[in-house]
């Protein structure tokens, strides 16, 4: 397959459904393969259902429609440990890793929260911790191979400002996702001799499952003691797609922007400069 990605080998995390899934797919559309990874298991602050080991077969039957190659495996980006070994094991069958995309993240925000500190605590390993990791397992196979690559980090727009409401989970959804800032400024100087680009992206409302049927969150979105009317959109449009963030991941993995690192790219509909 020829295509924009053709002979890179993307390592994506949160890849079992909804954005990881899209970027998945985009990727391979332009000739990508796919080492792919997901928690499927449920993490117990979280009020909504996480992918599961089927979601996963499915972003694996529908690379490979596309005449990919992909190597899907389960694991917890906060395990450095298991995340190391699905992402070496995926590195060795499909020759290397030339895109990161540190997709993985949860958005656990309720009105009635069980345990803040608890709920706070999850949110920033997985948000921030979970980031770390994933860079941290693939930036030496890179520098190694010596051809060079790109990064790219999901932030949000509560990256940007603060919007992620007054929970623990709010409070530690912004904190993290301003964090994913910070390691993509910081890799971004650090392996820029390598030339290992390294950018984030900053997406408003995507129509996922983590917002879509998640009543949890829609509560808190309607509890003006929480969320409020924090988060709207400048442009009219209540929701973006996948495939918008995935465009953007896409061209950010492209030889189009390889001269872009250290970037914030906003996909926000003009949410940030309300």
């Amino acid at each position: 397959m020829s295509g924009r990605l053709s002979g890179r080998i993307a390592f994506i995390t949160g890849a079992a459904r909804g954005q990881g899934r899209s970027h998945a797919l985009r990727l391979a559309e332009e000739g990508a393969d796919i080492i792919a990874v997901d928690i499927c298991n449920p993490i117990e602050s979280v009020p909504y259902a996480l992918a599961t080991e089927d979601d996963l077969a499915e972003t694996t039957a529908l690379v490979e429609k596309l005449d990919r190659r992909i190597v899907a495996t389960t694991a917890d980006v906060r395990d450095k440990r298991a995340l190391s070994a699905a992402f070496e094991a995926g590195a060795a069958e499909l020759g290397g890793v030339d895109i990161v995309v540190a997709n993985a993240g949860i958005a656990p925000q309720q009105s009635d929260e069980p345990d803040r500190d608890a709920v706070f605590a999850d949110v920033i390993a997985v948000n921030l911790t979970g980031v770390f990791n994933t860079v941290e397992v693939a930036r030496e196979r890179m520098i190694a191979q010596g051809r060079g690559g790109s990064i790219v980090l999901t932030s949000s727009t509560a990256g940007i400002k603060a919007v992620g409401g007054s929970s623990g989970a709010g409070i530690g959804y912004t904190a993290s996702k301003h964090a994913v800032v910070g390691l993509m400024r910081q890799y971004a100087v650090l392996l820029a001799e390598h030339r290992i680009r390294v950018n984030s992206v900053h997406p408003t409302g995507v129509s996922t499952p983590m917002v879509v049927g998640n009543t949890a969150l829609a509560e808190a979105l309607a509890d003006p003691s929480n969320m409020g009317k924090s988060i709207s959109n400048l442009l009219p449009v209540e929701l973006l797609e996948p495939q918008d963030i995935s465009n953007a991941v896409m061209w950010l993995a492209s030889d189009e922007s390889r001269y872009v690192t250290g970037v914030v790219l906003p996909v926000d509909a003009g949410l940030t400069i309300k």
